[in-house]
């Protein structure tokens, strides 16, 4: 907890506020006790109005005062742990937005929405407790004791009494209810899992009959939670009739033993009655330094958790400025990349190499499994890769900025994601200016022009949190519609044309090529129609390459290829693309036969004219 603490430096002249007010609210109450056992001796014992009078006005003065403290003490302390969470918050934020995509699955999304919410909330009030009660409590229990000594000393012992029993008590609390804390937040991360889970995959329950199955599992860990949370009270709520019997307790043993030294000496009235506030204070003070430590195991809990994110140093390094001047021709190179998960023994991607030019398609194909979305998330770089290099435009994909990264790249994932706003805040998402026949064209290439006129507000009509309001077609096309509207060199379609039918789909590629001249297009595809007249198609089978070529030359010449085509095509379908392969790639060799050919006459040819020429070089000497 201790190391949060670096965020209250920005706000050190209200933190110094708070303890100015709290120093004066503790001096003006430790004031009333001793003013009031005045009046008993000097006032109502020897009669004096006047007297009582003046100090009465004079307490009231200091009540006033000490409840002034006490409202600037709480007022400061309430924005200091404002902006303390608010700053906090922002970083964490930040911090996980840095992430790559292995270090959020370490942690799991559910578990980062409690850490930046829930633990939050634990330490921002620890820090408003402590700045309200950490000086005042020890600044009133010092001060009282010391003022009760002076007033009372023979009673002294019954402070030190209760102050021990207190101590006890509070030990033997929080040694019961420290370790428990834990387990409550771990709880609370995992209802919060099943809560998401739950409401993301409604449907997928619904249609599966498994509401039973998911309402047990809910009920389980909410069980848990609640017999944890219950624990936790029960042992709490002892504090409080503990807490009253020590303070009725002692009020009652000042109050005896005050009686029996009264009836030496009439005038120790005033002084009891000032020993017993003051022994009152001092008991809620240590009431207050319990609940303190109650809070505090709980906050620092949550602290440590914070602190799991903010030391948390992303895998993937960013250069503060690209190093180096990109090409201005968009490409990407492969260089013998390898790539596998943490802790997993295989690679996932082995020895790929390949380059893919501007103004051409490069698509990737295989079966699940195969590494095609791992390849090409490589490219924005939301994995790095564990051997080998990454070219882009030239240069290494290490050497570039994020922002110089980005906005090279538009990228449409395998699912569609919308964020909540209008149909024209998504497709101007990636655009630094939004530009209405920019978006309205993105559109129209992305097919989205139709089902977007249809709709009530056209372009503002509201999309909901994660676009639950439109089917998954619109949804993608929506997403293609973003990453055209960028205007970026390399174009990146993870598996992005798979809810769309294939009417649509061969429409959208015919509308992408006029505007993908000095683009380069990676597709990642399932389905063959959807890259057959890509210039050039990899083919992937257990992390590495193992065909490269057209549709056609991979029909004839690789054996993963035309599986994947068999079990896509119809018997004759498929007949037919084997023959056209077939002929494809007879064209070709006579093609390169006929250029032989041509080249050797030409050899021939070259040969004889320089003999020719020799024999009349050697008539002219003779």
């Amino acid at each position: 907890m201790l190391r949060l603490f670096k965020y209250l430096k920005p706000y050190w002249l209200e933190v110094l506020g708070v303890f100015i007010a709290i120093i004066i609210q503790v001096w003006t109450t430790l004031q009333l006790p001793a003013l009031m056992a005045d009046i008993v001796n000097n006032g109502i014992v020897k009669q004096d109005m006047d007297f009582i009078w003046s100090t009465g006005l004079l307490m009231l003065g200091c009540t006033a005062i000490s409840a002034l403290g006490a409202f600037f003490a709480s007022l400061f302390s309430a924005r200091v742990g404002s902006a303390f969470s608010r700053d906090l918050r922002e970083d964490v934020f930040k911090q996980v937005l840095s992430f790559s995509i292995t270090e959020i699955d370490n942690f799991s999304t559910a578990s980062l929405i409690t850490r930046t919410t829930n633990d939050i909330q634990q330490v921002q009030q620890a820090i408003v407790m402590c700045l309200s009660m950490l000086l005042r409590a020890p600044l009133m229990c010092v001060g009282a004791i010391i003022q009760a000594i002076a007033t009372a000393p023979d009673m002294t012992w019954i402070i030190v009494l209760a102050v021990g029993v207190l101590l006890l008590l509070t030990v033997l609390i929080l040694a019961a209810v420290m370790p428990k804390f834990k387990i409550f937040q771990k709880l609370v991360d995992k209802i919060t899992l099943l809560t998401r889970e739950n409401l993301t995959g409604l449907r997928v329950i619904r249609a599966f009959n498994k509401q039973k199955l998911e309402q047990d599992k809910f009920a389980t860990a909410n069980r848990e939670l609640t017999q944890t949370n219950i624990f936790i009270g029960k042992i709490m709520s002892l504090m409080n009739p503990i807490m009253t019997l020590i303070f009725n307790g002692t009020t009652l043993l000042c109050i005896w033993i005050g009686i029996n030294l009264i009836t030496t000496d009439f005038s120790y009235l005033g002084n009891m009655m000032a020993f017993m506030q003051y022994a009152i204070q001092v008991i809620l003070s240590f009431i207050f330094l319990t609940i303190l430590f109650v809070v505090l195991p709980r906050a620092n809990v949550s602290a440590i958790r914070i602190n799991e994110i903010l030391r948390t140093r992303p895998k993937i390094h960013w250069k503060p400025q690209t190093v180096g001047t990109p090409s201005t021709i968009p490409s990407v190179e492969f260089k013998k990349v390898c790539f596998a998960y943490d802790g997993a023994e295989a690679e996932v991607l082995h020895d790929i190499s390949f380059t893919a030019s501007a103004g051409q398609t490069t698509a990737f194909i295989g079966s699940t499994g195969s590494g095609k979305s791992t390849l090409i998330n490589l490219v924005p770089r939301f994995y790095e890769a564990t051997a080998g290099q990454i070219l882009i435009d030239g240069l290494d994909v290490k050497s570039y900025s994020a922002p110089d990264l980005m906005q090279k790249i538009g990228y449409v994932p395998q699912r569609g994601v919308l964020f909540s706003g209008t149909v024209k805040s998504n497709i101007a998402f990636g655009m630094s200016e939004a530009n209405q026949d920019t978006i309205e064209q993105s559109a129209k290439i992305a097919q989205a022009t139709e089902f977007i006129e249809k709709l009530e507000k056209s372009y503002d009509s509201h999309i909901a949190q994660g676009g639950t309001n439109v089917s998954g077609g619109q949804k993608q096309r929506l997403s293609i519609a973003r990453a055209i509207a960028k205007s970026p060199e390399i174009l990146i379609f993870d598996d992005a044309f798979s809810a769309l039918d294939m009417k649509t789909d061969a429409k959208l590629r015919s509308a992408l090529k006029p505007i993908t001249t000095n683009t380069v297009t990676l597709i990642v595809a399932q389905r063959i129609n959807t890259i057959k007249d890509a210039e050039q198609i990899i083919v992937l089978d257990h992390g590495k390459i193992v065909g490269r070529g057209t549709h056609y030359h991979l029909l004839d010449s690789c054996k993963v290829y035309r599986e994947i085509a068999q079990s896509q095509f119809s018997e004759t379908e498929y007949q037919a693309e084997l023959d056209k392969a077939k002929k494809s790639t007879s064209s070709n060799t006579k093609s390169v036969k006929s250029s032989a050919k041509s080249s050797a006459s030409n050899t021939k040819s070259a040969k004889s004219s320089a003999k020719a020429t020799k024999s009349k070089k050697s008539k002219e000497k003779k």
